[in-house]
């Protein structure tokens, strides 16, 4: 099919284009940007004026709960609802039932996003037999079967010299591991941050050194084996600092961080209310201004939904017997697009930060507009608002956002010049 999308303002983080002009597909392929190919006809057109055409966004961290979970969602659901956010390539975490440490599960999982058709996905593999941090998983076996990269979650090594091991192997083989980088005996039975807040209401807490311990022993490894590494989730100030000292360093690593985390703090937690359940938790304004100027400044070059959609049962018990986790990579772009609104980031670092910035951190092919490039494109109107939850696709409705007014609306998401998502 070809189509043409003609008048959009054309924003590609990757190559820095910004101007008012036409894109033309044909064969899930950008062909042209600005004149149509000698003898292009277009079949079908999009009138795009007014609306910001951007490379499809690209989440790292997506839950989508199957196989195992299909209580909480599935992967046509779920890709729905990221499709409906913007997100035409997304990262699902090894934590499945089964685990996702073998090739069997990866193809699965491929196979029915396949069939679903609504996003590109790229499984992130266990490091770990079980994700005990006991045995490595069968990694290059993972990695053929379509695994991007490799990580145990929140499920820490507990034997050091077992996850050196496990990063020199990924490193002679040349993988991507992502940290999740959180001490298991500094976190174990907290629920927030530790500070004020917690104290007020009487809920263990996690302190910042939970995170900045762990984080300095994985940097440390990472020097020292020379894997390829993500740090996931980052939740705090000195976090980033110690990110941003080890790439002055000349290490290469990268890091995201949680959208929910560049918006809350651990404030929002005042009223018990289970929906800001998150691990890692919410910490300080002074934490999330350390995010923010993080990821300003690009020491922090992705942001990510971390969506983990629950059944509604999963956080109806008093907060400390529910389940963490926020729904809301369908809010994915109206979301981001209220770090422009209060001037935090201009519009094309906010698109970097969301597609070119977290595929060069996997190297995904994804997340630019090139000639010859997959037609992965996100159209969305910068001056309308969306009202989050009047339509919900998620099966998860663990979502504290919704019922608010959010600046910009997805109208077309499209995967391989498809149209995958229309408004």
């Amino acid at each position: 099919m070809k189509l043409s999308i003609l008048g959009a303002r054309v924003i590609d983080p990757a190559s820095g284009l910004d101007q008012v002009t036409d894109i033309h597909v044909e064969a899930c392929k950008i062909v042209a940007l600005g004149a149509a190919p000698a003898g292009f006809v277009a079949v079908d057109t999009i009138d795009a004026k007014g609306l910001v055409a951007a490379p499809g966004l690209v989440d790292l961290n997506v839950a989508l709960r199957e196989p195992g979970y299909s209580r909480k969602g599935s992967i046509v659901s779920e890709t729905r609802a990221a499709a409906a956010g913007g997100v035409t390539s997304l990262c699902c975490p090894p934590k499945t039932k089964p685990v996702l440490d073998t090739s069997a599960v990866a193809e699965l999982i491929l196979d029915r996003a396949r069939e679903a058709g609504n996003t590109k996905v790229f499984p992130i593999g266990a490091l770990s037999k079980g994700l005990e941090g006991e045995q490595l998983a069968e990694l290059v076996a993972l990695r053929d079967a379509g695994c991007v990269a490799f990580g145990n979650g929140l499920e820490s090594f507990r034997n050091t010299r077992t996850l050196c091991r496990a990063l020199d192997y990924a490193a002679t083989f040349d993988l991507t591991v992502i940290f999740n980088s959180q001490d298991h005996d500094l976190a174990e039975g907290g629920l927030a941050h530790e500070g004020p807040t917690a104290s007020f209401l009487g809920l263990p807490g996690i302190p910042e050194t939970a995170e900045t311990v762990a984080l300095a022993r994985d940097l440390l490894l990472v020097e020292q084996t020379g894997v390829r590494a993500h740090f996931s989730q980052l939740t705090s100030a000195r976090g980033v600092a110690l990110i941003a000292q080890a790439q002055a360093r000349g290490l290469k690593v990268t890091a995201d961080v949680a959208l929910y985390q560049l918006i809350l703090t651990d404030e929002a937690l005042i009223d018990f209310s289970s929906l800001y359940h998150v691990q890692p938790p919410l910490r300080t304004r002074a934490d999330r201004d350390g995010l923010r100027a993080a990821v300003k400044s690009g020491v922090v070059s992705a942001i990510s939904s971390h969506h983990q959609p629950h059944e509604r049962d999963a956080k109806l018990a008093p907060f400390g017997a529910t389940e963490p986790g926020i729904s809301s990579v369908e809010l994915l772009l109206p979301l981001a697009m209220t770090l422009v609104e209060d001037g935090l980031l201009d519009l094309p670092t906010l698109l970097a930060r969301l597609s070119a910035g977290p595929a060069e951190a996997l190297r995904l092919p994804a997340g630019k507009l090139a000639v010859g490039g997959a037609a992965d494109i996100v159209l969305f109107d910068p001056t309308a608002s969306t009202v989050a939850g009047e339509t919900w696709l998620s099966k998860g409705e663990n979502c504290p956002f919704l019922g608010h007014s959010l600046p910009g609306v997805v109208r077309y998401t499209l995967v391989d010049g498809r149209i995958s998502h229309q408004a």
